[in-house]
């Protein structure tokens, strides 16, 4: 092997700290979400002590996957782990709320059980509440790659970051894209394959909002694009299929975009 080629990753891996694997923050985080919602497992707990002691047992192996990386965090891993668990009530609150958004909004969904085990949008925005909330305490790392484990299951990319409010419905989901800077309000649905991004993707805008604020009550259709941090969807929106938007609308608008589609009527050979 070349050895200047060596040097340079020994260099590498001399300069690398020291962070825990993606799979035990996923599978923690896992642990979590069965621990909020039972319809994801068949293991279930009979009294509130036996759950009192499951999350006492996480707490402790969060704080300890955590001090891998303190050298990077902004307060003991303890502390910050802390903080975490006693942020989860609410994060289970806002879930059920993103749940019955689901389950009211698809008539093809046959039960609350069914969408909290198969879902992918609820799976995609479970992963996103339990990372955003690390993003807060700002923890690096670990956020990410939570969305990106729950991006490369369900297709859905939501960057912890973002601000997503309660009532968040996405349906069916995949090739969705929600950048770091997005805000969406209550109620807002969302379908497959739509980017909420960046007009620009420079480096130097790193700490400038760059992508669309989402109003309450919106709806946005599959293949969607809207893009830029000035750009405000109204709330009672409706935007249609295949939309391109760089500008800000009104409350209450209609946006549809127009086909240019040709038919040709076929006749039978005689």
């Amino acid at each position: 092997m070349d050895k200047q080629f060596l040097e340079i990753l020994l260099e590498n891996h001399r300069n690398t700290g020291t962070y825990p694997s993606n799979t035990e923050i996923c599978r923690l985080a896992k642990q979590l979400l069965r621990l909020m919602f039972p319809e994801k497992t068949n293991k279930h707990y009979i009294s509130t002590n036996d759950l009192a002691s499951k999350f006492q047992k996480l707490e402790l192996q969060w704080i300890e996957l955590l001090g891998q990386m303190q050298h990077v965090l902004p307060d003991t891993a303890e502390t910050l782990v802390k903080k975490f668990m006693s942020r989860l009530p609410l994060v289970h609150s806002v879930l059920l709320t993103d749940m019955n958004a689901i389950y009211i909004g698809d008539p093809a969904s046959k039960s609350e059980f069914e969408v909290i085990r198969t879902y992918p949008g609820f799976l995609a925005i479970s992963y996103y509440r339990i990372a955003h909330e690390l993003h807060r305490l700002q923890i690096p790392l670990v956020p990410r790659v939570l969305t990106e484990h729950a991006h490369s299951k369900t297709g859905i990319d939501i960057h912890p970051a973002a601000k997503i409010d309660t009532h968040f419905f996405i349906d069916h989901g995949t090739g969705i894209t929600i950048g770091e800077t997005c805000e969406i309000g209550k109620h807002v649905k969302l379908y497959q394959g739509i980017t909420l991004g960046a007009l620009s993707v420079s480096k130097d805008l790193a700490s400038v909002k760059r992508h669309p604020t989402i109003e309450n009550n919106v709806v946005i259709y599959s293949g969607a694009t809207i893009l830029g941090g000035d750009t405000i969807i109204g709330h009672d929106s409706i935007i249609g299929g295949n939309v391109w938007l760089t500008s800000s609308i009104a409350p209450y608008s209609k946006v549809y975009h127009q086909s240019q589609n040709k038919y040709i009527e076929l006749g039978m050979d005689e």
